[in-house]
């Protein structure tokens, strides 16, 4: 008798990947999309579990535990300087980003699903946005009388990363 084993599996190409985005509402007012490459996963927790750290930047709201590591998570729009999220939330909406060996949790006010986007699609933010975000942004994309914001992961990590170490 021969025992064969059939094992299927999706390999996403690294072209696909490159087209995917990550689609959620960073406050009320700003959507913004990050790449899958560099988004590890979409999580809901308990405000409880970020433990608040002192002396820190009014942006990183603390450490919390993801997978047995543990990682700095930041308010994403008051790191933007934009209208931050309501104090009473209950729980939060955390992306965990990899940059390299780097982790971030960023907390986002929802969390909307995956995007394609054509390259060509995304044009300089340089006028079309606050020049603060600018340095965060690879670009912006103009969909249905809203900008999308093409959030550049590494320059987020280094940046927070920067004020944390």
């Amino acid at each position: 008798m021969t025992n064969s084993k059939l094992s299927l599996y999706y390999q996403p190409s690294q072209k696909s990947l490159e087209d995917s985005y990550l689609q959620f509402q960073i406050n009320q007012q700003t959507t913004a999309v990050l790449s899958v490459i560099h988004t590890q996963e979409a999580i809901i927790l308990p405000v409880e579990s970020v433990t608040s750290m002192p002396n820190m930047p009014t942006y990183i709201l603390g450490l919390m535990n993801w997978r047995s590591r543990v990682i700095w998570v930041i308010d994403l729009p008051k790191m933007f300087n934009l209208e931050g999220l309501d104090h009473h939330l209950r729980q939060y909406n955390i992306i965990v980003l990899k940059v390299e060996s780097k982790l971030l949790g960023l907390v986002v006010q929802e969390i909307k699903g995956t995007t394609k986007l054509k390259p060509d699609d995304i044009h300089s933010p340089v006028g079309q946005v606050a020049t603060s975000l600018v340095p965060y942004l690879c670009g912006c994309v103009e969909q249905k009388e809203e900008i999308l914001l093409v959030l550049d992961a590494h320059n987020i990590v280094n940046y927070s990363h920067s004020d944390s170490d």
